[in-house]
């Protein structure tokens, strides 16, 4: 996707982060869960009767503690999404559905990135530029164009910066530190026009950061170009989960030693390292053929709970214990994700948080 680029300094005097305005972490309060109701046979082909079980379970397991905001389509829509959930008899008195049409469901990707300014207590909502991992899936025009959407609903306040980015890309600490991944952000599928320096003042511009750490690739199977969110991810300010795998003849073990190397070497705005969690991987997910991004580090993290998804693997429960170990004051709950995988995603991919003023 062409663009122009606009990086002058300028361009960012009045940015989020001049304003006051940042990017809280996921573990912060949060007033609701975005989901996109998924409906897009291509991306489960063959298979997405199947996922609405295990979704509508995701749904119903974060309703019981706040809101969950469903974008869909239409009427019909709608009332679809309502039977399923009604299947595992979801409680509907914190489910929400908004009239935001989607051409597909990761709403990690498309949906709003909420911020909030801890000086005014305003909260404000950045549309980045979305163009389906490089183009890869069209056509995203109507993802493309959520947040605005969602942000005239609210009445909040918009950012639109002229860059891609995805959700799922980005991964926070709350304590002014992003931490993505080279393969995604630096690949010319995305920003041809901009230099890693530029990108990392659009990070820390528009999110409201102050230090950006880069690991390198993602894990096979994943269509994003490695995307964080299926291999680390911060659960306090200073102490990240990240995905390793132990057997050496497997293709992700050198990707993900050498992402575990990279971390140990990353010094916080204190000067402190990182404390680092180790959490294994599935078994490798082969479904037609094709290795699928099974990963334990797809997780939400929502106010009660931490959702994690499982694949009906011997690592299952294992993984379940550090990441509740981690969460101690939050229930771990695993779920099944084979078949939600099969479309390159699970939980974390599917979902966006909207953080509580206060």
């Amino acid at each position: 996707m062409e663009q122009e680029s606009t990086f002058t300094q300028a361009y960012f005097d009045n940015s989020p982060k001049k304003q006051g305005f940042s990017f809280p972490a996921e573990w912060a309060k949060q007033e609701a869960l975005w989901l996109s109701w998924p409906h897009k046979e291509e991306s489960w082909p063959g298979k997405i009767d199947t996922i609405y079980q295990p979704y509508c379970e995701f749904i119903k397991t974060v309703a019981a503690g706040q809101k969950v905001r469903i974008n869909v389509a239409d009427e019909d829509m709608k009332a679809f999404a309502i039977a399923e959930l009604k299947k595992v008899t979801a409680d509907f008195s914190n489910i929400e559905f908004y009239f935001n049409p989607t051409n597909d469901a990761w709403c990690r990707d498309h949906g709003p990135a909420f911020l909030i300014n801890q000086n005014s207590g305003a909260k404000a909502v950045v549309d980045w530029g979305y163009n389906a991992w490089g183009g890869k899936y069209p056509p995203f025009d109507l993802d493309d164009v959520v947040p605005t959407r969602i942000a005239k609903e609210f009445n909040l306040p918009l950012f639109t910066p002229n860059i891609v980015m995805e959700g799922g890309s980005v991964e926070f600490n709350g304590a002014g530190t992003v931490m993505t991944t080279t393969a995604c952000l630096l690949n010319e599928n995305r920003n041809p026009d901009y230099t890693k320096e530029q990108i990392e003042t659009y990070l820390k511009e528009f999110y409201g950061q102050d230090q950006v750490l880069w690991l390198g690739d993602g894990i096979i199977g994943d269509d994003t170009d490695g995307h964080i969110d299926d291999i680390t991810r911060f659960v306090n300010e200073n102490t990240v989960l990240t995905v390793v795998e132990e057997n050496p003849e497997d293709e992700n073990y050198a990707i993900l030693q050498e992402n575990l190397e990279t971390l140990r070497s990353f010094r916080l705005l204190n000067g402190e390292s990182l404390n680092i969690v180790e959490l294994p991987m599935p078994a490798a997910v082969i479904y037609e053929d094709t290795r699928l991004p099974a990963s334990y580090a797809n997780f939400y993290i929502a106010n009660d709970v931490v959702v994690v998804p499982i694949f009906n693997d011997a690592n299952d429960q294992r993984a379940l214990d550090i990441i509740q170990e981690c969460f101690p004051t939050r229930k771990v709950i695993g779920i099944n994700s084979v078949d939600i995988i099969w479309g390159l995603g699970s939980f974390h991919c599917l979902s966006q948080q909207e953080p509580a003023l206060s």
